[in-house]
């Protein structure tokens, strides 16, 4: 059974705007919250970037639903030995209702101490070895740790859930679905792509869950919805690695001038067709997906909560 939830854009909304769509997502049906984590926003039109730790302990005095990160970066802006204390303290203000979602990175917010940003390679090499790091912390006991790429002195997390919080990894192609399904404990991708679900499955992923999201802009003039996904959202259709190693917001604000409104039309849930927006979440049930969470762009976040509660979530399996 397919569970919903909603996704909280950091990129794009305020601290204040994203408690409040995390109130309105909980009225309206959505059972669980998704929440990205990002140093920089993927364009400047989006404008926001507040610190995701920060916000999930906001959203666990606001509201009473499950969080995941979507996904966080424990290998080079943060330690893992940091990223592990916040984790362990936000699965406590969550009375263990949190999941940590982690994955290799993007250049846009890791690159910012300064650092080489290395081969994917070398990246999913770091996360396999942070993870690592990160359970042994999670038991509470003291940890050193002398690896390839971190080293931990003596370190101990005090304060700890009764439960080490789930580590799901995200992962885009067959390499990063086999090593999820080698290292994870649940599998983070974002197309309802039933072949890369089954490459985890085969991979260790067996009987392990699988989340994912995918954005949409309600609207009642598609049109007006088109455009504002090509000023907000145009990274959303830049192939390949593009997402992944390009450094600063400007670069893909240059990038992004390749995206038509055409583009979007076909490939993003444009406007108020409740039928197609409860075709695009039921693509995500039939490849398996345990987990769904659906991001509004836009401003027009009371309309999308008041169709989604009355036609859109009622209709799907849940």
């Amino acid at each position: 059974m397919t569970a919903f939830g909603y996704f909280l854009s950091c990129e794009e909304f305020t601290p204040a705007q994203l408690l409040d769509q995390a109130r309105r997502a909980s009225d309206a049906g959505f059972t669980r919250l998704a929440i990205s984590d990002h140093y920089h926003p993927w364009n400047d039109a989006q404008g926001s970037s507040p610190f995701v730790w920060s916000m999930i302990g906001a959203l666990s005095q606001s509201v009473d639903l499950p969080v995941t990160t979507l996904v966080t970066c424990p290998t080079v802006r943060l330690h893992p030995a940091v990223t592990a204390q916040a984790a362990a303290t936000s699965s406590v203000l969550l009375g263990g209702r949190f999941t940590l979602g982690v994955g290799t990175g993007e250049a846009l917010n890791e690159h910012v101490h300064g650092d080489r940003w290395p081969s994917f390679a070398e990246r999913a090499d770091m996360l396999e070895e942070a993870v690592e790091v990160m359970r042994e912390l999670f038991t509470g006991r003291q940890v050193s740790h002398c690896g390839r790429h971190y080293a931990v002195d003596n370190a101990r997390l005090y304060t700890v859930p009764a439960d080490a919080p789930p580590i799901y990894v995200s992962g885009f192609g067959p390499n990063a679905a086999a090593l999820a399904g080698r290292i994870g404990d649940g599998f983070v991708t974002m197309a309802p792509d039933r072949e890369l679900v089954e490459e985890f499955r085969s991979a260790g992923g067996a009987g392990k869950q699988v989340i994912g999201g995918v954005k949409v802009c309600w609207n009642e003039d598609r049109d007006k919805a088109v455009d504002l996904v090509l000023r907000l959202w145009p990274t959303e259709l830049l192939p390949g690695e593009l997402a992944q190693i390009l450094p600063t917001p400007a670069h893909f604000e240059q990038a992004s001038e390749l995206v038509t409104s055409e583009m979007i039309s076909d490939a993003v849930n444009c406007g108020n067709d409740t039928d197609r927006h409860i075709a695009t979440l039921r693509s995500y049930v039939e490849a398996g997906f345990d987990e769904v969470y659906v991001g509004q762009i836009g401003p027009d976040n009371e309309a999308f909560f008041d169709n989604y509660r009355s036609a859109v979530l009622p209709a799907l399996p849940g």
